[in-house]
Protein backbone atom coordinates (compact mmCIF):
# COMPACT_ATOMS: atom_id res chain seq x y z
CA UNK A 1 0.00 0.00 0.00
CA UNK A 2 1.36 3.49 -0.79
CA UNK A 3 3.22 5.31 1.98
CA UNK A 4 2.77 8.95 2.84
CA UNK A 5 5.94 11.03 3.32
CA UNK A 6 5.36 13.55 6.10
CA UNK A 7 6.67 17.06 6.64
CA UNK A 8 9.56 16.56 9.11
CA UNK A 9 10.60 18.69 12.08
CA UNK A 10 14.15 19.65 11.15
CA UNK A 11 14.87 21.95 14.08
CA UNK A 12 13.98 21.83 17.78
CA UNK A 13 11.56 24.75 17.47
CA UNK A 14 10.01 23.96 14.08
CA UNK A 15 6.23 23.70 14.00
CA UNK A 16 5.76 24.43 10.32
CA UNK A 17 8.00 25.23 7.39
CA UNK A 18 8.29 26.13 3.73
CA UNK A 19 8.79 23.40 1.17
CA UNK A 20 11.34 25.45 -0.76
CA UNK A 21 12.38 23.01 -3.49
CA UNK A 22 11.76 19.44 -4.60
CA UNK A 23 14.90 17.60 -5.70
CA UNK A 24 12.90 14.64 -7.07
CA UNK A 25 9.90 14.39 -9.34
CA UNK A 26 7.02 11.96 -9.71
CA UNK A 27 8.25 8.64 -11.07
CA UNK A 28 11.76 8.94 -9.63
CA UNK A 29 13.13 5.97 -7.73
CA UNK A 30 14.71 6.84 -4.38
CA UNK A 31 16.73 4.95 -1.79
CA UNK A 32 17.23 5.50 1.91
CA UNK A 33 19.48 8.54 2.39
CA UNK A 34 18.63 10.22 -0.93
CA UNK A 35 17.87 13.95 -0.67
CA UNK A 36 14.21 14.55 -1.47
CA UNK A 37 13.71 18.26 -0.88
CA UNK A 38 15.00 21.49 0.61
CA UNK A 39 12.88 22.75 3.50
CA UNK A 40 13.04 26.17 5.14
CA UNK A 41 12.62 25.84 8.89
CA UNK A 42 12.09 28.69 11.34
CA UNK A 43 15.88 29.11 11.41
CA UNK A 44 17.54 27.75 8.26
CA UNK A 45 17.20 25.94 4.94
CA UNK A 46 17.94 22.24 5.33
CA UNK A 47 17.92 19.08 3.24
CA UNK A 48 15.33 16.34 3.84
CA UNK A 49 16.44 12.75 3.28
CA UNK A 50 14.41 9.68 2.37
CA UNK A 51 14.04 7.01 5.04
CA UNK A 52 12.62 4.26 2.81
CA UNK A 53 13.22 3.13 -0.75
CA UNK A 54 10.58 3.23 -3.45
CA UNK A 55 9.16 5.38 -6.23
CA UNK A 56 7.77 8.88 -5.84
CA UNK A 57 4.15 8.27 -6.83
CA UNK A 58 2.70 11.70 -6.21
CA UNK A 59 3.85 15.07 -4.89
CA UNK A 60 1.13 16.48 -2.65
CA UNK A 61 2.71 19.83 -1.70
CA UNK A 62 4.16 22.01 -4.44
CA UNK A 63 7.56 23.67 -4.14
CA UNK A 64 7.36 27.16 -2.66
CA UNK A 65 4.42 26.36 -0.37
CA UNK A 66 4.87 27.92 3.06
CA UNK A 67 3.11 27.28 6.36
CA UNK A 68 3.23 23.48 5.91
CA UNK A 69 2.71 22.02 9.38
CA UNK A 70 4.92 19.27 10.74
CA UNK A 71 3.55 15.76 9.95
CA UNK A 72 1.45 16.98 7.02
CA UNK A 73 1.68 14.54 4.06
CA UNK A 74 3.86 16.11 1.36
CA UNK A 75 4.30 13.19 -1.06
CA UNK A 76 3.41 9.53 -1.59
CA UNK A 77 6.00 6.76 -1.90
CA UNK A 78 5.16 3.60 -3.84
CA UNK A 79 6.64 0.21 -3.00
CA UNK A 80 7.73 -2.34 -5.57
CA UNK A 81 4.79 -3.55 -7.63
CA UNK A 82 2.56 -0.59 -6.78
CA UNK A 83 1.41 2.05 -9.24
CA UNK A 84 -0.03 5.53 -9.11
CA UNK A 85 -3.51 3.96 -9.37
CA UNK A 86 -3.01 2.60 -5.84
CA UNK A 87 -2.59 6.05 -4.29
CA UNK A 88 -6.26 6.43 -3.58
CA UNK A 89 -5.98 3.52 -1.14
CA UNK A 90 -3.24 5.15 0.94
CA UNK A 91 -4.27 5.48 4.58
CA UNK A 92 -5.48 8.92 5.56
CA UNK A 93 -3.10 10.47 8.02
CA UNK A 94 -4.17 12.67 10.86
CA UNK A 95 -2.02 15.61 11.82
CA UNK A 96 0.00 14.69 14.88
CA UNK A 97 0.93 17.09 17.68
CA UNK A 98 3.48 19.65 16.66
CA UNK A 99 6.26 18.13 18.72
CA UNK A 100 5.95 14.52 17.61
CA UNK A 101 9.01 12.72 19.01
CA UNK A 102 9.78 10.66 15.96
CA UNK A 103 9.91 13.78 13.78
CA UNK A 104 11.69 16.01 16.28
CA UNK A 105 15.31 16.90 15.62
CA UNK A 106 17.79 16.15 18.39
CA UNK A 107 19.52 19.00 20.18
CA UNK A 108 22.94 17.79 19.07
CA UNK A 109 22.31 17.69 15.31
CA UNK A 110 19.65 18.13 12.65
CA UNK A 111 17.56 15.00 12.10
CA UNK A 112 16.60 14.81 8.44
CA UNK A 113 15.64 11.16 8.78
CA UNK A 114 12.06 11.99 9.69
CA UNK A 115 10.17 8.74 9.22
CA UNK A 116 7.46 8.29 6.65
CA UNK A 117 3.90 7.46 7.54
CA UNK A 118 2.66 3.96 8.21
CA UNK A 119 1.99 1.46 5.46
CA UNK A 120 0.84 -2.10 6.08
CA UNK A 121 3.38 -4.79 5.34
CA UNK A 122 2.94 -8.46 4.58
CA UNK A 123 4.20 -10.02 7.87
CA UNK A 124 1.76 -10.71 10.68
CA UNK A 125 2.29 -11.20 14.39
CA UNK A 126 1.25 -14.31 16.27
CA UNK A 127 -2.27 -13.02 16.89
CA UNK A 128 -2.78 -12.34 13.19
CA UNK A 129 -2.31 -8.58 13.43
CA UNK A 130 -0.54 -7.11 10.42
CA UNK A 131 2.89 -5.61 11.09
CA UNK A 132 3.62 -2.18 9.66
CA UNK A 133 7.20 -1.95 8.36
CA UNK A 134 9.06 -0.32 5.51
CA UNK A 135 10.41 -2.51 2.70
CA UNK A 136 13.98 -1.67 3.72
CA UNK A 137 13.25 -2.59 7.35
CA UNK A 138 11.74 -5.93 6.27
CA UNK A 139 14.76 -6.76 4.12
CA UNK A 140 17.28 -5.90 6.88
CA UNK A 141 15.24 -7.91 9.39
CA UNK A 142 15.31 -10.93 7.08
CA UNK A 143 19.08 -10.63 6.63
CA UNK A 144 19.64 -10.38 10.40
CA UNK A 145 17.14 -13.13 11.23
CA UNK A 146 14.97 -10.79 13.28
CA UNK A 147 11.31 -11.32 14.11
CA UNK A 148 9.49 -8.10 13.20
CA UNK A 149 6.77 -8.88 15.75
CA UNK A 150 9.43 -8.46 18.46
CA UNK A 151 10.45 -4.97 17.30
CA UNK A 152 8.72 -1.78 18.37
CA UNK A 153 8.35 0.72 15.56
CA UNK A 154 9.29 4.36 16.14
CA UNK A 155 7.74 5.67 12.93
CA UNK A 156 4.37 7.40 12.73
CA UNK A 157 1.50 5.05 13.60
CA UNK A 158 4.08 2.59 15.02
CA UNK A 159 5.64 1.74 11.67
CA UNK A 160 8.96 -0.12 11.84
CA UNK A 161 11.70 1.73 9.96
CA UNK A 162 15.36 1.06 9.19
CA UNK A 163 16.65 2.58 12.47
CA UNK A 164 14.44 0.26 14.56
CA UNK A 165 15.75 -2.87 12.84
CA UNK A 166 19.36 -1.66 12.90
CA UNK A 167 19.15 -1.13 16.67
CA UNK A 168 17.41 -4.44 17.40
CA UNK A 169 19.31 -7.47 18.69
CA UNK A 170 18.39 -11.03 17.71
CA UNK A 171 16.20 -12.61 20.37
CA UNK A 172 15.95 -9.41 22.38
CA UNK A 173 12.57 -8.55 23.82
CA UNK A 174 11.15 -5.33 22.46
CA UNK A 175 11.54 -2.29 24.63
CA UNK A 176 8.35 -0.41 25.21
CA UNK A 177 8.32 3.00 23.69
CA UNK A 178 8.86 5.61 26.33
CA UNK A 179 6.88 8.78 26.43
CA UNK A 180 9.14 11.59 25.25
CA UNK A 181 10.40 13.95 27.90
CA UNK A 182 9.01 17.42 27.53
CA UNK A 183 11.46 19.73 25.82
CA UNK A 184 12.97 22.10 28.34
CA UNK A 185 12.36 25.09 26.13
CA UNK A 186 8.77 24.14 25.19
CA UNK A 187 5.85 25.94 26.82
CA UNK A 188 3.73 23.85 29.15
CA UNK A 189 0.54 25.01 27.47
CA UNK A 190 -0.53 27.47 24.82
CA UNK A 191 -1.91 30.56 26.45
CA UNK A 192 -5.01 32.15 24.97
CA UNK A 193 -4.03 35.16 22.88
CA UNK A 194 -4.21 38.39 24.83
CA UNK A 195 -5.24 41.63 23.19
CA UNK A 196 -7.27 42.32 20.05
CA UNK A 197 -7.56 39.81 17.21
CA UNK A 198 -6.23 40.40 13.70
CA UNK A 199 -9.75 41.27 12.45
CA UNK A 200 -10.27 43.75 15.28
CA UNK A 201 -6.96 45.45 14.59
CA UNK A 202 -7.53 45.74 10.84
CA UNK A 203 -10.95 47.26 11.48
CA UNK A 204 -9.26 49.92 13.62
CA UNK A 205 -7.24 51.04 10.61
CA UNK A 206 -9.93 50.96 7.94
CA UNK A 207 -9.43 53.86 5.57
CA UNK A 208 -5.76 54.26 6.45
CA UNK A 209 -2.96 53.41 4.03
CA UNK A 210 -0.93 50.42 5.24
CA UNK A 211 0.91 47.35 4.00
CA UNK A 212 0.12 43.95 5.47
CA UNK A 213 3.28 41.98 6.24
CA UNK A 214 2.83 38.23 6.63
CA UNK A 215 4.86 36.45 9.30
CA UNK A 216 7.53 33.97 8.25
CA UNK A 217 8.51 30.97 10.36
CA UNK A 218 11.29 32.80 12.17
CA UNK A 219 9.16 35.78 13.18
CA UNK A 220 6.34 33.51 14.39
CA UNK A 221 8.82 31.51 16.47
CA UNK A 222 10.41 34.63 17.95
CA UNK A 223 6.96 35.99 18.84
CA UNK A 224 5.85 32.72 20.45
CA UNK A 225 9.03 32.14 22.45
CA UNK A 226 9.31 35.70 23.76
CA UNK A 227 5.64 35.73 24.72
CA UNK A 228 6.23 32.44 26.54
CA UNK A 229 9.32 33.87 28.23
CA UNK A 230 7.61 36.97 29.57
CA UNK A 231 4.52 35.04 30.68
CA UNK A 232 6.24 32.10 32.37
CA UNK A 233 9.69 33.27 33.51
CA UNK A 234 9.84 35.38 36.70
CA UNK A 235 12.40 37.94 35.52
CA UNK A 236 14.34 40.24 37.78
CA UNK A 237 17.15 42.62 36.82
CA UNK A 238 20.60 43.45 38.18
CA UNK A 239 22.54 46.46 36.85
CA UNK A 240 26.23 47.31 37.01
CA UNK A 241 28.53 49.84 35.37
CA UNK A 242 32.00 48.75 34.31
CA UNK A 243 34.95 51.03 33.62
CA UNK A 244 36.55 50.04 30.33
CA UNK A 245 39.72 52.14 30.19
CA UNK A 246 42.03 49.29 31.22
CA UNK A 247 40.31 46.91 28.81
CA UNK A 248 40.49 49.37 25.89
CA UNK A 249 44.23 49.87 26.42
CA UNK A 250 44.82 46.14 26.82
CA UNK A 251 42.76 45.39 23.69
CA UNK A 252 44.67 47.95 21.63
CA UNK A 253 47.98 46.43 22.70
CA UNK A 254 46.82 42.88 21.93
CA UNK A 255 45.41 43.85 18.53
CA UNK A 256 48.70 45.48 17.60
CA UNK A 257 50.54 42.26 18.43
CA UNK A 258 47.93 40.09 16.67
CA UNK A 259 47.81 42.23 13.51
CA UNK A 260 50.31 40.00 11.60
CA UNK A 261 47.91 37.07 12.14
CA UNK A 262 44.94 39.06 10.87
CA UNK A 263 43.20 38.92 14.25
CA UNK A 264 41.27 41.89 15.62
CA UNK A 265 39.59 41.43 18.98
CA UNK A 266 36.34 43.24 19.77
CA UNK A 267 35.05 44.35 23.15
CA UNK A 268 32.34 41.72 22.72
CA UNK A 269 35.00 38.98 22.58
CA UNK A 270 36.20 40.07 26.04
CA UNK A 271 32.61 40.12 27.34
CA UNK A 272 32.05 36.54 26.11
CA UNK A 273 35.26 35.37 27.76
CA UNK A 274 34.52 37.22 31.01
CA UNK A 275 31.01 35.74 31.18
CA UNK A 276 32.32 32.23 30.52
CA UNK A 277 34.92 32.52 33.27
CA UNK A 278 32.38 34.04 35.66
CA UNK A 279 30.16 30.97 35.15
CA UNK A 280 33.09 28.84 36.29
CA UNK A 281 33.71 31.11 39.27
CA UNK A 282 30.02 31.01 40.26
CA UNK A 283 28.96 27.53 39.09
CA UNK A 284 25.48 27.74 40.63
CA UNK A 285 24.66 30.34 37.96
CA UNK A 286 25.63 27.93 35.17
CA UNK A 287 22.16 26.37 35.14
CA UNK A 288 18.96 26.13 33.10
CA UNK A 289 15.32 25.54 33.98
CA UNK A 290 13.97 22.14 32.90
CA UNK A 291 10.31 22.21 33.91
CA UNK A 292 10.39 20.20 37.14
CA UNK A 293 14.14 20.47 37.82
CA UNK A 294 17.28 22.45 37.06
CA UNK A 295 20.21 21.29 34.96
CA UNK A 296 23.54 22.56 36.23
CA UNK A 297 26.12 22.60 33.44
CA UNK A 298 29.83 22.03 33.94
CA UNK A 299 31.21 23.68 30.77
CA UNK A 300 30.56 27.35 30.02
CA UNK A 301 28.45 27.34 26.86
CA UNK A 302 27.59 30.97 26.11
CA UNK A 303 24.99 32.01 23.53
CA UNK A 304 25.35 35.35 21.74
CA UNK A 305 22.43 37.14 20.10
CA UNK A 306 22.94 37.91 16.40
CA UNK A 307 20.44 40.10 14.57
CA UNK A 308 19.45 38.74 11.14
CA UNK A 309 16.91 39.91 8.62
CA UNK A 310 13.47 39.26 10.07
CA UNK A 311 14.60 37.86 13.39
CA UNK A 312 17.31 36.72 15.72
CA UNK A 313 19.75 33.83 16.16
CA UNK A 314 21.62 32.90 19.34
CA UNK A 315 24.56 30.73 18.23
CA UNK A 316 26.32 29.01 21.13
CA UNK A 317 30.06 29.17 21.82
CA UNK A 318 30.69 25.87 23.57
CA UNK A 319 33.46 25.52 26.18
CA UNK A 320 34.07 29.26 25.94
CA UNK A 321 36.02 29.27 29.22
CA UNK A 322 38.66 27.01 27.66
CA UNK A 323 39.19 28.99 24.46
CA UNK A 324 41.59 31.85 23.84
CA UNK A 325 40.30 35.31 22.98
CA UNK A 326 41.50 34.94 19.39
CA UNK A 327 39.77 31.54 19.05
CA UNK A 328 36.52 32.97 20.45
CA UNK A 329 36.79 35.93 18.09
CA UNK A 330 37.25 33.72 15.01
CA UNK A 331 34.45 31.35 16.02
CA UNK A 332 32.05 34.20 16.75
CA UNK A 333 32.72 35.84 13.37
CA UNK A 334 32.09 32.52 11.60
CA UNK A 335 28.86 31.81 13.52
CA UNK A 336 27.56 35.35 12.97
CA UNK A 337 28.25 35.21 9.23
CA UNK A 338 26.52 31.86 8.82
CA UNK A 339 23.64 32.99 11.05
CA UNK A 340 22.97 35.96 8.75
CA UNK A 341 23.01 33.58 5.78
CA UNK A 342 20.75 31.14 7.67
CA UNK A 343 23.31 28.37 7.32
CA UNK A 344 23.57 27.31 10.96
CA UNK A 345 22.75 23.74 11.94
CA UNK A 346 20.40 23.31 14.95
CA UNK A 347 23.18 22.03 17.24
CA UNK A 348 24.98 25.36 16.72
CA UNK A 349 22.16 27.49 18.18
CA UNK A 350 20.65 25.08 20.73
CA UNK A 351 21.92 24.93 24.30
CA UNK A 352 23.97 27.19 26.53
CA UNK A 353 23.08 28.35 30.02
CA UNK A 354 23.06 32.09 29.38
CA UNK A 355 23.09 34.55 26.51
CA UNK A 356 24.68 37.92 25.73
CA UNK A 357 22.85 40.65 23.83
CA UNK A 358 25.01 43.63 22.87
CA UNK A 359 23.36 46.76 21.45
CA UNK A 360 26.26 49.05 22.30
CA UNK A 361 27.26 49.38 18.65
CA UNK A 362 23.88 51.05 18.03
CA UNK A 363 24.50 53.67 20.72
CA UNK A 364 22.05 52.12 23.21
CA UNK A 365 23.21 53.02 26.73
CA UNK A 366 21.27 50.32 28.60
CA UNK A 367 18.30 48.01 28.15
CA UNK A 368 16.59 44.98 29.65
CA UNK A 369 16.80 41.79 27.56
CA UNK A 370 14.25 38.96 27.59
CA UNK A 371 15.56 35.57 28.73
CA UNK A 372 15.67 32.92 26.01
CA UNK A 373 14.28 29.73 27.63
CA UNK A 374 15.57 27.48 29.04
CA UNK A 375 18.51 29.80 29.87
CA UNK A 376 18.86 31.03 33.42
CA UNK A 377 19.98 34.54 32.47
CA UNK A 378 20.84 36.98 29.69
CA UNK A 379 23.36 39.82 29.87
CA UNK A 380 22.32 43.04 28.11
CA UNK A 381 25.31 45.19 27.16
CA UNK A 382 25.17 48.89 26.34
CA UNK A 383 27.59 51.32 24.73
CA UNK A 384 30.85 52.43 26.35
CA UNK A 385 30.54 56.20 26.88
CA UNK A 386 32.84 58.87 28.27
CA UNK A 387 31.45 59.89 31.65
CA UNK A 388 32.64 61.81 34.71
CA UNK A 389 33.50 59.42 37.56
CA UNK A 390 34.92 59.80 41.03
CA UNK A 391 38.27 58.03 41.31
CA UNK A 392 39.55 55.98 44.23
CA UNK A 393 41.40 59.06 45.47
CA UNK A 394 38.19 61.10 45.47
CA UNK A 395 39.13 63.16 42.42
CA UNK A 396 36.73 63.71 39.53
CA UNK A 397 37.96 62.29 36.22
CA UNK A 398 36.66 61.15 32.82
CA UNK A 399 36.40 57.41 32.14
CA UNK A 400 34.81 55.10 29.57
CA UNK A 401 31.85 53.49 31.30
CA UNK A 402 29.64 50.68 29.99
CA UNK A 403 26.28 49.73 31.49
CA UNK A 404 25.27 46.06 31.82
CA UNK A 405 21.93 44.59 32.90
CA UNK A 406 21.61 40.94 33.88
CA UNK A 407 18.06 39.58 33.37
CA UNK A 408 17.70 36.60 35.69
CA UNK A 409 15.23 33.72 35.97
CA UNK A 410 14.41 33.76 39.67
CA UNK A 411 13.52 30.06 39.57
CA UNK A 412 17.15 29.29 38.75
CA UNK A 413 19.20 32.13 40.25
CA UNK A 414 18.49 34.15 43.38
CA UNK A 415 19.39 37.82 43.80
CA UNK A 416 22.60 37.44 45.78
CA UNK A 417 23.83 34.69 43.46
CA UNK A 418 23.16 36.81 40.36
CA UNK A 419 24.93 39.76 41.99
CA UNK A 420 27.97 37.57 42.69
CA UNK A 421 28.07 36.47 39.05
CA UNK A 422 27.82 40.05 37.77
CA UNK A 423 30.56 41.10 40.19
CA UNK A 424 32.85 38.46 38.67
CA UNK A 425 32.09 39.65 35.13
CA UNK A 426 32.95 43.24 36.09
CA UNK A 427 36.16 42.13 37.81
CA UNK A 428 37.37 40.31 34.69
CA UNK A 429 36.52 43.24 32.42
CA UNK A 430 38.19 45.84 34.63
CA UNK A 431 41.27 43.62 35.02
CA UNK A 432 41.38 41.95 31.58
CA UNK A 433 44.86 40.46 32.01
CA UNK A 434 43.35 38.02 34.53
CA UNK A 435 41.41 36.38 31.67
CA UNK A 436 44.74 35.15 30.32
CA UNK A 437 45.90 33.62 33.59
Amino acid sequence: MPTEILMPALSPTMEEGTLAKWLVKEGDEVASGDILAEIETDKATMEFEAVDEGTIGKILIEAGTDGVKVNTPIAVLLEEGESADDIGSAPASKEAPKETPQAEATAGAPAPDAPAAAAPAAPKSGDGTRIFASPLARRIAAEKGLDLSQITGSGPHGRIVKADVAAAKPGAAPAKAEAPAARADAPAAKAAPAGPTADQVTRMYEGRDYEEVSLDGMRRTVAARLTEAKQTIPHFYLRRDVTLDALMAFRADLNKQLEPRGVKLSVNDFIIKASAMALQAVPDCNAVWAGDRMLRLKPSDVAVAVAVEGGLFTPVLKDAHLKSLSALSAEMKDLATRARNKKLAPHEYVGGSMAISNLGMFGIENFDAVINPPHGAILAVGAGLKKPVVGADGELKVATVMSMTLSVDHRVIDGALGAEFLKEVVAYLENPVTMLA
